[in-house]
């Protein structure tokens, strides 16, 4: 049997498959990240890359411990990452500095600038995106600008954490089109670094990494690499994809009308199209894996962290642990209080920006908050709230894209939480569907990209369709009343933004 080894360096994982070549996994093992916060209000947000590296191998390892695959039956390794980073790297491919992950937006003096050299219209026509201090070029003159000791050690600059693994594998600094399509500094029509953008701000194009799409070879394991993962010297590692790239390719999203949303720490609502959408419209696009398509993405801040956040909250104390990064969470617990919740929560709603926004509202000052408590509130109500206030927020999403629905799936971790999925279906007023192995089918849909570079499969589709079935999702429909009663309450939340903004700590 021949293997692929498919993995996800995401925000708060590392996460590895091995799959078949039918796309059936054979082993998989996650690896919890850690998250450095730093700043007057905790606004900077890093990774130290290292760890991405170390749990890759460790879970690659694993792989062949049992003795049941041998390196040799490994063909390709290939990936998915968080997007939009800085990951300095000095010539030996050794970190100069943390990562800076895409959800810090420190990069905004810098980003203000280049709108005032270049104009706005044409960063726009170029990169496809409105500008702003969370893409990676700001941040990059950001470090130019406030260390410039760690700049000068810089080499290279990677944009997606699965790049620095890639490179550490390869000894090759490459990035695919989609997650270079978030650094503010790629032609996404042509794609190709626009170097009008880099040399105008005083940056060296030397500084970036080769563009490949993502069926294209990065690179392969080296000696020294196959000692440090098990896999063989000379194994080809595919230059894979940012992870917005994979989960819309492993939600089967095709068409115009066919939405995916992903539930991580963060979130998205995405689709695709022929051509890029006005970036004013708040959306967000990124080149495809497809080569000829878009994808077309609404970004947000705040999801998975929003449920996080409120779970710890409500958590009895008797019931938690000292741990490390904080006190146990009871995800049971607060579920069954989720369960006996009613639609509407009484009048409570929640804002539900606790990291800043960059969608449905462009505020990194910006801070969550309840409103419309009164004396009957209950626990489950303001856990409630919090899960409301983020499907108000992707329905924002949807609708600046402009679209109507016509298929919604689900994938990420949220789309374990069952009444947040039924409140989607609700809020929106659309079936949704969730994908039963959404943890690691991203990472089995990116095995297609290994598949084209080897000649195995003639297009994306192919392989993704294999993986979509009724068997494959659970599907929660919108209940008449509900959505009634949020249709109802939804233009109430849209005013909540506007009122609070002049009194939210900065």
């Amino acid at each position: 049997m021949k293997y692929i080894a498919a993995f996800d360096i995401g925000t708060t994982a590392v996460k590895g498959v091995l799959a078949g070549r039918d796309g059936v996994p054979a082993a998989s093992a996650s690896i919890d990240i850690p998250t450095i916060f730093s700043g007057k209000n905790a606004e900077y947000k890093e990774q130290d890359p290292r760890v991405w590296y170390e749990a890759f191998c460790r879970i690659s390892l694993g792989f062949f411990a049992g003795g049941g695959v041998s390196p040799e039956d490994v063909t390709a390794i290939v990936m998915s990452g968080q997007m939009q980073d800085v990951i300095p790297v000095d010539d030996r491919l050794e970190p100069v500095g943390n990562a800076i992950l895409y959800s810090d937006g420190r990069g905004g003096a810098q980003a203000g600038a280049v709108i005032a050299a270049l104009g706005e219209d044409y960063l726009e026509q170029c990169t496809g995106n409105h500008y702003d201090g969370s893409l990676s070029f700001p941040k990059i003159l950001w470090l130019k600008e406030n260390q410039p000791e760690l700049y000068r050690r810089i080499a290279k600059v990677l944009i997606s954490s699965k790049d620095y693994v890639a490179a550490r594998l390869t000894g090759q600094v490459c990035g695919d089109v989609t997650a270079c399509a978030t650094a503010g500094a790629m032609d996404i029509h042509r794609k190709v670094w626009d170097e009008t953008i880099i040399c105008t701000m005083g940056v060296s194009p030397e500084l970036f990494p080769r563009l490949l799409h993502s069926h294209e070879k990065a690179g392969r394991v080296t000696a020294e690499a196959a000692q440090q993962t098990g896999y063989a010297a000379g194994t080809p590692v595919y230059a894979g994809v940012g992870d917005a790239g994979a989960t819309t390719l492993a939600s089967g999203i095709s068409a115009p009308g066919q939405y995916n949303i992903n539930l991580g720490t963060s979130g998205w609502v995405a689709t695709v199209s022929d051509d890029v959408l006005p970036a004013r419209m708040g959306v967000f696009n990124l080149a495809a894996m497809p080569e000829n398509k878009y994808i077309n993405v609404v970004p947000f801040l705040n999801a998975g962290n929003v449920h996080k956040w409120v779970s710890g909250l409500f958590t009895p104390v008797a019931e938690t642990e000292a741990a490390e990064g904080g006190p146990l969470i009871d995800y049971d617990y607060i579920g069954r209080i989720l369960e006996g919740s009613r639609p509407g929560c009484g009048g409570a709603m929640f804002l539900p920006y606790l990291a800043g926004e960059r969608f449905p509202v462009m505020d990194e000052k910006i801070r969550g908050c309840y409103v419309g408590l009164n004396p009957q509130t209950g626990k489950g109500d303001m856990i409630r709230a919090c899960l409301e206030g983020v499907a108000f927020s992707i329905r924002q999403g949807i609708e600046s894209i402009g679209t109507p629905p016509q298929k919604v799936s689900v994938i990420g971790g949220g789309g374990r939480v069952a009444v947040w999925c039924q409140i989607l279906a609700d809020v929106l007023d659309q079936t949704v569907y969730v994908y039963r192995n959404s943890d690691i089918l991203p990472s089995l849909a990116i095995s297609a990209a290994a598949l084209i570079g080897e000649g195995q499969i003639g297009s994306y589709d192919e392989f993704t369709d294999s993986l979509q079935g009724e068997e494959s999702s659970i599907a929660y429909r919108p209940i008449p009343e509900n959505a009634a009663l949020y249709k109802e309450i939804y233009p109430a939340y849209l005013r909540i933004y506007p009122a609070v903004k002049a009194v939210t700590c900065s």
